[in-house]
């Protein structure tokens, strides 16, 4: 009996160690990024991953270091005509116009309700950020989760028709599964308002709410009929868009990425800081090539601007990936 059992030891010791090796062997078995055209752009991608996971080889790097971050507004999910967010934030102005008849002559918020998109757009950074102040703040945190919650459970993109949460493109989803699956943690590093993405990266990305850094107003803990709850007021407390970016990583993930991704020119410093270091390193810009399926739009546009980025791309290495050719389909509702 004893001999009988010392073998099957014996076979499940063998067992735990095959599987160990498996485990830890590069996750290539499966084809990767199948919503990805087989161009260069995918190759570098791969090339650069299969480095990455490859113990001895100059490109290693153990799994905790493998840090990869990306940018959400036209990076992840579609950005045209105009940001999500604000697309949330004229929803609100016309849920709480009742409450607020001084808004029917007051500039942004007189031509959000007269649906004057042009006369929105006047108003400037300042006007986006008063639109921000009254459509946020106010209320406590699980209040504006429940917002978001309901607001993303039924709002349409204006062109498509789509919910908003199923305008995120595919092979980016793709792109951020095939990293953790060989050992990277991903981030989100937005611009966009921190608390408007969290109730929705998990479901859409993978990736959960500790895991997203943006841009946040300002937040004090206070006590209602002896209740602690944290407030959001109308202050502006961090912009983590442009030079921001690399100050957000540094703040509260700690780790310098090895892979970042972005679209625009807000991305840039990101972009930089990531690929500045002596060790390898991988960016790459989402160009928005495709006026059938998406929106074609580069260095004219108020949305998304991409010139100096795309610029200096080819002269620092950057992947810039051009949707038309290198994807083969956009949104996974495709045809």
């Amino acid at each position: 009996m004893n001999e009988a059992l010392h073998m099957v030891a014996k076979i499940l010791a063998s067992l735990t160690a095959a599987l160990t090796l498996v485990a830890a062997e590069p996750v290539f078995s499966q084809e990767p990024l199948p919503s990805w055209n087989d161009t260069a752009a995918r190759s570098r991608i791969m090339d650069f991953v299969k480095a990455t996971v490859t113990e001895g080889g100059e490109g290693y790097f153990a799994p905790a270091d493998r840090i990869a971050v990306f940018d959400n507004d036209g990076t992840l999910w579609c950005e045209q005509p105009y940001y999500i967010q604000l697309g949330f934030m004229l929803d609100r102005v016309k849920a709480l116009a009742p409450q607020h008849p001084e808004w029917k002559t007051k500039e942004p918020f007189k031509s959000i309700l007269d649906d004057d998109l042009k006369g929105i757009a006047k108003g400037g950074e300042m006007g986006i950020v008063e639109l921000g102040m009254a459509t946020h703040a106010g209320m406590t945190t699980d209040q504006f989760n429940t917002i978001v919650n309901d607001w993303f459970a039924a709002a349409k993109h204006p062109k498509t028709g789509r919910l908003y949460t199923e305008m995120t493109y595919l092979p980016m989803r793709e792109l951020l599964e095939y990293l953790r699956a060989n050992g990277f943690t991903t981030y989100i590093v937005s611009g966009g308002g921190v608390e408007f993405m969290r109730p929705v990266t998990e479901k859409l990305y993978g990736i959960p709410p500790q895991q997203v850094v943006g841009s946040t107003i300002v937040t004090q803990y206070d006590l209602v009929d002896d209740e602690p709850v944290l407030n959001r007021l109308p202050k502006v407390d961090f912009v983590d868009d442009g030079p921001g970016k690399p100050v957000g990583i540094n703040k509260f993930i700690g780790r310098k990425p090895i892979f970042a991704a972005g679209n625009s020119d807000g991305d840039y410093e990101m972009l930089r800081w990531t690929t500045a270091a002596k060790e390898p390193s991988f960016a790459m810009i989402v160009h928005h090539t495709d006026g059938n399926r998406e929106y074609a739009y580069d260095r004219q546009s108020s949305i998304g601007k991409l010139d100096k980025a795309l610029d200096e791309a080819e002269r620092r290495n950057w992947l810039v990936v051009d949707m038309k050719n290198d994807w083969k389909k956009i949104f996974a509702f495709e045809q």
